[in-house]
């Protein structure tokens, strides 16, 4: 019959325990999880890029079908879906409806340049321009002009009554001016490279 001492006994416990810690350990520090956590600066991980390249390339993904591309479980994969959206990363998904479809045929490049280069006019034209229903988008531009407006309108008149109307009252524009949109054209490379 052995006989085994109670400080034999707990040594054994303490050795097994650290065992299991130290493989344990080793296991986190395996180079596939280190490649897996590794984070860039801005807070995504290779896994978080290749989702949000998979959902610009396809909005309508099912929660399966991305998580078989991104090689992940799909709760996941859905549990990284949620967090990108609350993190601000996924900002929406819409439906690209062609303008016509509501009498809206024509669109345009409008650059307008300020008078003065003041935080307070620069603010008051930004948050005007966003309650512009004729605005698809806005952008605050480097060099000879201070923003660059996408617009639609129904017809030359509109543009016309629209440029007028909502640049040309305004204190802080100093210069207008404004070039139609012939075609409007969609690039098929991902935000991100891969």
């Amino acid at each position: 019959v052995a006989r085994v001492s109670i400080e034999s006994l707990e040594n054994r416990i303490e050795f097994a325990s650290m065992d299991k810690a130290q493989s344990k350990a080793r296991r986190y520090e395996s180079p596939t999880n280190v490649l897996r956590k590794r984070v860039d600066p801005d807070g995504l991980d290779r896994i978080d890029r290749e989702i949000l390249v998979a959902l610009s390339n396809n909005a309508r993904l099912s929660n399966k079908e991305l998580a078989a591309r991104v090689g992940l479980a799909p709760s996941s994969a859905l549990e990284r879906y949620r967090r990108l959206t609350r993190e601000g990363w996924l900002r929406g998904f819409h439906a690209d409806v062609d303008p016509r479809a509501f009498g809206l045929g024509l669109e345009a490049m409008i650059s307008v340049r300020l008078k003065q280069h003041s935080r307070d006019q620069f603010e008051a034209f930004r948050r005007y321009v966003q309650t512009l229903p004729e605005v698809v988008a806005a952008y605050h531009m480097a060099g000879g002009n201070d923003f660059l407006v996408h617009v639609r309108a129904r017809d030359a008149d509109h543009l016309r009554d629209f440029a007028i109307d909502a640049f040309t009252t305004r204190a802080e524009v100093g210069h207008l001016e404004t070039a139609l949109v012939f075609e409007h054209l969609r690039g098929g490379a991902p935000i991100w490279p891969q």
